[in-house]
Protein backbone atom coordinates (compact mmCIF):
# COMPACT_ATOMS: atom_id res chain seq x y z
CA UNK A 1 0.00 0.00 0.00
CA UNK A 2 1.17 3.48 -0.76
CA UNK A 3 1.45 4.84 2.77
CA UNK A 4 2.45 8.24 1.37
CA UNK A 5 -1.14 8.92 0.29
CA UNK A 6 -4.06 9.54 2.66
CA UNK A 7 -5.86 6.61 1.05
CA UNK A 8 -2.86 4.37 1.74
CA UNK A 9 -2.62 5.57 5.36
CA UNK A 10 -6.31 4.79 5.86
CA UNK A 11 -6.01 1.31 4.32
CA UNK A 12 -2.92 0.57 6.40
CA UNK A 13 -4.82 1.61 9.53
CA UNK A 14 -7.76 -0.62 8.60
CA UNK A 15 -5.42 -3.56 8.00
CA UNK A 16 -3.71 -3.00 11.35
CA UNK A 17 -7.03 -2.96 13.20
CA UNK A 18 -8.14 -6.20 11.55
CA UNK A 19 -4.83 -7.93 12.34
CA UNK A 20 -4.57 -6.74 15.92
CA UNK A 21 -8.21 -6.60 17.05
CA UNK A 22 -10.22 -8.62 14.55
CA UNK A 23 -12.62 -7.69 11.78
CA UNK A 24 -15.47 -7.15 14.20
CA UNK A 25 -13.60 -4.13 15.66
CA UNK A 26 -13.27 -2.46 12.26
CA UNK A 27 -15.30 0.74 12.45
CA UNK A 28 -14.93 3.97 10.54
CA UNK A 29 -14.25 5.77 13.82
CA UNK A 30 -11.50 3.32 14.81
CA UNK A 31 -9.87 3.55 11.38
CA UNK A 32 -9.98 7.36 11.37
CA UNK A 33 -8.43 7.42 14.84
CA UNK A 34 -5.71 4.91 13.89
CA UNK A 35 -4.96 6.75 10.63
CA UNK A 36 -4.85 10.14 12.34
CA UNK A 37 -7.50 11.62 10.06
CA UNK A 38 -10.91 13.07 10.72
CA UNK A 39 -13.93 10.91 10.05
CA UNK A 40 -14.83 13.38 7.29
CA UNK A 41 -11.39 12.87 5.76
CA UNK A 42 -11.89 9.12 5.82
CA UNK A 43 -15.37 9.46 4.30
CA UNK A 44 -13.88 11.52 1.47
CA UNK A 45 -11.93 8.42 0.38
CA UNK A 46 -14.33 5.72 1.57
CA UNK A 47 -17.99 6.78 1.92
CA UNK A 48 -18.89 3.77 4.10
CA UNK A 49 -17.46 0.68 5.75
CA UNK A 50 -18.21 -1.53 2.74
CA UNK A 51 -16.25 0.82 0.47
CA UNK A 52 -13.36 0.73 2.95
CA UNK A 53 -13.35 -3.08 3.01
CA UNK A 54 -13.64 -3.22 -0.77
CA UNK A 55 -10.69 -0.82 -1.09
CA UNK A 56 -8.64 -2.91 1.32
CA UNK A 57 -9.46 -6.17 -0.44
CA UNK A 58 -8.67 -4.72 -3.87
CA UNK A 59 -5.40 -3.12 -2.75
CA UNK A 60 -4.05 -6.17 -0.95
CA UNK A 61 -5.29 -8.64 -3.56
CA UNK A 62 -3.77 -6.61 -6.40
CA UNK A 63 -0.48 -6.44 -4.51
CA UNK A 64 -0.40 -10.19 -3.97
CA UNK A 65 -1.31 -10.94 -7.60
CA UNK A 66 1.40 -8.58 -8.81
CA UNK A 67 3.95 -10.17 -6.48
CA UNK A 68 3.24 -13.68 -7.79
CA UNK A 69 3.37 -12.54 -11.42
CA UNK A 70 6.63 -10.60 -10.93
CA UNK A 71 8.28 -13.55 -9.20
CA UNK A 72 7.24 -15.90 -12.01
CA UNK A 73 8.47 -13.48 -14.67
CA UNK A 74 11.83 -13.06 -12.91
CA UNK A 75 12.45 -16.79 -12.49
CA UNK A 76 15.71 -17.94 -14.04
CA UNK A 77 14.35 -21.48 -14.31
CA UNK A 78 11.19 -21.93 -16.35
CA UNK A 79 10.14 -25.33 -14.94
CA UNK A 80 8.14 -24.89 -11.76
CA UNK A 81 8.27 -21.09 -11.87
CA UNK A 82 4.56 -20.57 -11.06
CA UNK A 83 4.63 -23.04 -8.18
CA UNK A 84 7.76 -21.38 -6.79
CA UNK A 85 6.41 -17.86 -7.30
CA UNK A 86 3.16 -18.71 -5.53
CA UNK A 87 4.94 -20.43 -2.63
CA UNK A 88 7.43 -17.57 -2.24
CA UNK A 89 4.63 -14.99 -2.26
CA UNK A 90 2.71 -16.91 0.40
CA UNK A 91 5.88 -17.21 2.50
CA UNK A 92 6.52 -13.49 2.12
CA UNK A 93 2.94 -12.65 3.13
CA UNK A 94 3.28 -14.79 6.26
CA UNK A 95 6.61 -13.17 7.22
CA UNK A 96 5.38 -9.65 6.50
CA UNK A 97 2.31 -9.91 8.70
CA UNK A 98 -0.37 -11.57 6.59
CA UNK A 99 -1.43 -8.63 4.44
CA UNK A 100 -3.53 -10.59 1.97
CA UNK A 101 -5.01 -12.70 4.74
CA UNK A 102 -6.23 -9.49 6.35
CA UNK A 103 -8.14 -8.76 3.17
CA UNK A 104 -9.47 -12.32 3.02
CA UNK A 105 -10.71 -12.11 6.61
CA UNK A 106 -12.39 -8.77 5.99
CA UNK A 107 -14.12 -10.03 2.87
CA UNK A 108 -15.24 -13.31 4.44
CA UNK A 109 -16.62 -11.46 7.45
CA UNK A 110 -18.47 -8.74 5.60
CA UNK A 111 -18.80 -9.29 1.85
CA UNK A 112 -17.70 -12.68 0.48
CA UNK A 113 -18.50 -11.57 -3.08
CA UNK A 114 -15.40 -9.36 -2.90
CA UNK A 115 -13.37 -12.55 -3.26
CA UNK A 116 -14.66 -13.21 -6.79
CA UNK A 117 -11.70 -11.47 -8.45
CA UNK A 118 -9.25 -13.49 -6.35
CA UNK A 119 -11.16 -16.70 -7.09
CA UNK A 120 -10.83 -15.98 -10.80
CA UNK A 121 -7.11 -15.32 -10.36
CA UNK A 122 -6.69 -18.61 -8.47
CA UNK A 123 -8.30 -20.45 -11.39
CA UNK A 124 -5.73 -18.87 -13.73
CA UNK A 125 -2.86 -19.66 -11.37
CA UNK A 126 -4.00 -23.25 -11.07
CA UNK A 127 -3.82 -23.61 -14.86
CA UNK A 128 -0.35 -22.03 -14.87
CA UNK A 129 0.73 -24.33 -12.04
CA UNK A 130 -0.59 -27.42 -13.82
CA UNK A 131 1.36 -26.43 -16.95
CA UNK A 132 4.50 -25.49 -15.05
CA UNK A 133 6.83 -27.97 -16.71
CA UNK A 134 6.78 -30.30 -13.71
CA UNK A 135 4.30 -33.01 -12.77
CA UNK A 136 0.91 -31.25 -12.41
CA UNK A 137 0.03 -33.34 -9.37
CA UNK A 138 3.27 -32.33 -7.64
CA UNK A 139 2.83 -28.64 -8.51
CA UNK A 140 -0.77 -28.74 -7.24
CA UNK A 141 0.35 -30.41 -4.02
CA UNK A 142 2.88 -27.60 -3.55
CA UNK A 143 0.17 -24.95 -4.00
CA UNK A 144 -2.24 -26.71 -1.68
CA UNK A 145 0.46 -27.19 0.96
CA UNK A 146 1.40 -23.50 0.69
CA UNK A 147 -2.27 -22.62 1.12
CA UNK A 148 -2.49 -24.91 4.14
CA UNK A 149 0.54 -23.26 5.72
CA UNK A 150 -0.92 -19.85 4.98
CA UNK A 151 -4.35 -20.63 6.40
CA UNK A 152 -2.76 -22.24 9.46
CA UNK A 153 -0.99 -18.95 10.12
CA UNK A 154 -4.03 -16.84 9.21
CA UNK A 155 -6.39 -18.60 11.60
CA UNK A 156 -3.78 -19.57 14.23
CA UNK A 157 -4.53 -23.26 13.71
CA UNK A 158 -1.43 -25.26 14.52
CA UNK A 159 0.97 -22.42 13.73
CA UNK A 160 4.55 -23.51 13.24
CA UNK A 161 7.54 -21.88 14.86
CA UNK A 162 9.58 -19.74 12.46
CA UNK A 163 12.36 -22.29 11.99
CA UNK A 164 10.06 -25.20 11.12
CA UNK A 165 7.92 -22.96 8.91
CA UNK A 166 11.03 -21.95 6.94
CA UNK A 167 12.08 -25.61 6.59
CA UNK A 168 8.61 -26.48 5.25
CA UNK A 169 8.78 -23.62 2.75
CA UNK A 170 12.24 -24.71 1.58
CA UNK A 171 11.01 -28.28 1.14
CA UNK A 172 8.05 -27.06 -0.92
CA UNK A 173 10.40 -24.99 -3.08
CA UNK A 174 12.59 -28.08 -3.68
CA UNK A 175 9.53 -29.86 -5.01
CA UNK A 176 9.24 -27.27 -7.80
CA UNK A 177 12.49 -28.21 -9.58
Amino acid sequence: MNVNSKRGVILTAASLIIRSQGVEKLTLEAVAREAGVSKGGLLHHFPNKNALIQGLVEELTDGFVTDVQERAAASAVNEGKWSRAYTESVACDIKDGNGISTALSAALFSKPELLEKLQEQYALWQKDIENDGIDPVRSTIVRLAADGLWFSEMFSLGKLDAELREQVIQELLKMTV
